[in-house]
């Protein structure tokens, strides 16, 4: 049997009440389960849901984006930059490391401190979920390994 499609509403805050994301005013979000779309320690527990369930789930660090990996902070010289690009803080790049993601934290003379980690490394999560619908997925969305459209279908 084929693993199923999971569409549901959440907001997102860490332990002390934060908002950090929400689909609240949009669209709900899907994932075809089992394939690693959504982060493990979520999925854990969405699985035993069924449609138009509501459940507050704590996620760990350690089961969302993991801990705040010290090695991957690190010093920059401002000469190692693009000439005249404006840097500032909270600015994300990428380097030719594929999935890594730096974002600027300081900014001390000709030095530019970034962090590789995901923003919410070392946080605990915790998602308000509401199950807008189930379905079992079609063979073509697993084969592709993501969700289609409204019945399974899209064209490539």
């Amino acid at each position: 049997m084929n693993p199923r499609v999971v569409t549901f509403h959440y907001k997102l805050t860490d332990k002390e009440g934060n908002e950090i994301d929400s689909s609240q005013g949009s669209h709900p979000l899907s994932y075809l389960e089992g394939t690693g779309q959504i982060i493990s320690g979520l999925e854990d527990e969405i699985k035993g849901l069924t449609t138009g369930d509501k459940k507050v789930i704590s996620v760990s660090a350690d089961k969302a984006y993991g801990q705040k990996n010290p090695e991957l902070v690190f010093d920059v010289p401002k000469s190692q930059f693009p000439e005249g690009e404006e840097l500032s803080v909270g600015m994300m790049f990428q380097t030719d490391e594929p999935d890594t993601v730096y974002t600027i934290t300081d900014i001390k003379g000709e030095s530019v401190i970034v962090d590789g980690n995901h923003p919410l490394a070392g946080v605990d999560l915790i998602f308000d979920v509401q199950i807008v619908n189930i379905r079992i997925a079609t063979d073509e969305e697993v084969s592709h390994g993501h969700v289609h459209g409204e019945g399974g279908h899209h064209h490539h």
